[in-house]
């Protein structure tokens, strides 16, 4: 399968884009771990322009994280254009556009899931992204702004038509956020449509390996973008991809692996955003990355307070010196 000029195996696993998640670090351990695809966090466009340092960090690339995916999002023309120029400079493999998030302070504005409400300017504002850049452009979006106004299969096929490479779709509707289930038939009905020939991605509950076996065999998908998921589990792809080879689940990972996964991400972490940024933006993995341990509270505790990287590694290592102690869930 190839996403423009990016070749990816047949039905590939993406690793979603997450706000205050999908950095660099992490996006490292999910490649190591099976992702096949990297989106970065998703990076504002006026801020990009602004040169706020918070938006260009974002642009960061790892070059064994490759192909990576810089996700922007805005509703002006001229801004979008603006951004797309800086992010070219950091050569990524993909731009993905961001038309799917569905938080009030980015929809008030008009962006993300907030242009659901504007069709039109959804379009026009792609076609000119697509002519501005020789990158392949890719497109995240939901089904809609509520229920009464779904129409993700016009949608996809006017956005195919001003020359996206893939869509990856979120299966509710901004209304919805993240309430109820998602609504993978009508992900379906894209793909089903005889005009679209680009890949579609679904998105949204993709949290067990049988849920996305599902997605290939009964719904007929190209592939799956895993979010939540992958949270203090980058492990989770490989988990998948060995289940859709033979039907067999891998071990979950023992209290070493995890330590050891734990360690490695808070010390990329400070390596990339210095000491107090990187154990501070560490910190809403632990929980992730120990579930299932017994009494695991007053470790967790001490590990999100501690202000200090070598007082982390430190509470790692007890664990670890404790290990007989903990029997995994």
């Amino acid at each position: 399968m190839n996403i423009g000029s990016v070749s990816l195996p047949n039905f590939p696993l993406l690793l979603a884009p997450m706000e205050d998640v999908s950095d660099p670090p992490f996006r490292t351990l999910c490649k190591r771990n099976g992702a096949d695809i990297m989106y970065t966090e998703f990076i504002s466009s006026e801020g990009l322009i602004r040169d706020a340092a918070k938006s260009l960090q974002k642009l960061d690339i790892y070059k064994k994280e490759r192909p990576v995916g810089i996700q922007i999002f805005g509703s002006n023309i001229d801004s979008m254009l603006r951004a797309v120029e800086i992010v070219e400079k950091t050569k990524p493999d993909v731009i993905d556009i961001n038309y799917g998030c569905p938080v009030k302070k980015v929809v008030c504005k008009g962006a993300g899931a907030g242009i659901l409400r504007d069709i039109p300017l959804m379009v026009e504002l792609t076609k000119e992204i697509v002519k501005r850049t020789n990158l392949p452009v890719t497109v995240k979006t939901r089904l809609g702004w509520d229920h009464k106004s779904i129409r993700i299969v016009e949608v996809s096929e006017r956005l195919q038509d001003v020359g996206i490479s893939a869509i990856s779709i979120h299966g509710r509707t901004r209304a919805q956020m993240y309430k109820g289930e998602a609504n993978w038939d009508e992900i379906a009905k894209v793909k089903n449509n005889p005009r679209l020939n680009i890949p579609v991605f679904a998105n949204g509950d993709i949290d067990t390996p049988e849920k996305v076996k599902s997605i290939r065999d009964q719904y007929g998908l190209d592939g799956a973008m895993i979010g939540r998921a992958s949270i203090g589990n980058p492990w989770f792809f490989n988990q998948v991809k060995k289940y859709l080879k033979d039907g067999s689940l891998l071990e979950p990972p023992s209290l070493l692996d995890r330590v050891k996964v734990a360690k490695e991400h808070l010390k990329m972490a400070v390596d990339w955003k210095g000491e107090t940024l990187g154990v501070l933006e560490t910190r809403r993995h632990y929980s992730s990355y120990f579930r299932g341990i017994p009494n695991f509270k007053k470790y967790r505790t001490r590990m999100v307070t501690s202000n200090l990287s070598n007082d982390v590694f430190e509470v790692l290592d007890e664990l670890i010196s404790k290990r007989d102690d903990f029997v995994l869930a």
